[in-house]
């Protein structure tokens, strides 16, 4: 409950909590309806996120419909995916167009465009907590000052608001580490326009190029593992490089380009939301959180915050939506999630892997939203 001096702020429109992109693309389509939106953003500024930052063709139908062209904020092409192991590599064409961006890039873009579209962006807010009070939800923050909505939109990312926690996800004994690096010449151009999929046992890493000659590697490791790398950066590069000459290779003279790497820890992979009775508009991580090999956790984020926005345009319900986006990802999810168990169950991914040219475009469509899902947004809005 509220303190008797907390200074009470009523939104007239629907309330968005978090700008990232999910966030960013729910406030988006409310403004192009002509929505009052308030969005509520803790960062006070650009920064870098735990992502693999690969943006699958999904990802780019939405940045069209919003004129976002990640070519000309200096985002790379992706054409190839490659697969390595202690003893073999495969690589294939990618079935669909794919560029990588940094959020760092992205998100503040995208904040841009909402405030460009009216949108109030709000930055620097610190939630303390979020309650439901009769009709209407109320925010708190550390400066004694309040918010109320009729409705919220929670679009937190990996990042739980107290008392509002996501069920433990089907496999979140995953550890993620992320490092940007400025690799040698040579190193960076034998990467090419290839995103890396490099197996080590009790993880995987995927390493691909993004803007400004700059690599991204992300890499996530059970947690059983790290216990035995020793330090928790030094000890898991190491235990990762010990497995993989090939990257081992790649990263020989690169320099890294953060002071510290990027670290999240019980992340739910593999949950999917299905809670209806609160009435809360959960989009981005806060709604689905899928296996990071799959690059495809960027377009639900986009997809979710379409749909709410689509959902509630046409004055339905949270509970309808929440049921409508659990029925559309499920089976991708839960295919996902199976394949990343695999792919962590590192002496059978590599036998079973080996197929992976003739595999891949199998285990695109298993993993990818589909499309009549996509369709369902531009239905919506017809």
């Amino acid at each position: 409950m509220r303190g008797p001096s907390e200074i009470v702020t009523r939104t007239e429109g629907p309330l968005i909590l978090g700008g990232g992109l999910a966030g960013s693309m729910a406030a988006l389509e409310l403004a192009r309806a002509g929505r009052s939106v308030t969005l509520l953003e803790k960062s006070t500024g650009p920064h870098d996120k735990v992502c693999g930052e690969f943006l699958s063709r999904e990802s780019l139908l939405y940045f069209e419909r919003h004129r976002i062209d990640p070519g000309a904020l200096g985002g790379m092409p992706i054409d190839t995916v490659r697969l390595v192991t202690s003893k073999f590599s495969r690589e294939s064409a990618l079935p669909f167009a794919a560029w990588s961006l940094t959020r760092r890039t992205l998100d503040e873009e995208m904040l841009r465009l909402a405030a460009q579209s009216g949108v109030q962006v709000v930055r620097g807010t610190c939630v303390t907590a979020l309650e439901r009070q009769r009709d209407r939800w109320s925010v708190s923050f550390q400066n004694d000052e309040a918010m109320q909505a009729d409705n919220l939109f929670l679009a937190t990312g990996k990042h739980n608001l107290p008392g509002w926690t996501r069920p433990a996800g089907r496999q979140s004994d995953l550890v993620a580490f992320k490092m940007y690096y400025r690799l040698t010449a040579r190193q960076h151009q034998e990467l090419g326009r290839a995103v890396e999929l490099v197996l080590f046992p009790g993880g995987y890493a995927g390493l691909q190029p993004v803007e400004n000659g700059v690599v991204n590697l992300c890499l996530l490791i059970q947690s059983n593992h790290l216990k035995h790398t020793g330090a928790p950066w030094a000890g898991v590069l190491q235990h990762v490089l010990r497995h993989s000459p090939h990257l081992e290779k790649r990263l020989g003279g690169a320099a890294p380009l953060l002071q510290k790497p990027l670290a999240a820890s019980r992340i739910p992979y593999g949950h999917l939301e299905t809670r209806q009775e609160d009435g809360l508009w959960r989009i981005g991580d806060q709604a689905a959180v899928i296996p990071s090999f799959c690059g495809d956790g960027m377009a639900i984020a986009l997809h979710s915050g379409a749909l709410a926005a689509a959902h509630f345009l046409q004055g339905s319900s949270a509970p309808v939506y929440q049921i409508r986006l659990y029925h559309q990802l499920r089976r991708r999810m839960g295919a996902a999630t199976r394949l990343s168990q695999v792919l962590v169950g590192f002496p059978l991914a590599a036998q079973l892997l080996r197929l992976f040219p003739y595999l891949l475009p199998a285990i695109a469509l298993m993993t990818r939203i589909p499309n009549k899902a996509l369709a369902a947004v531009e239905r919506m809005e017809g």
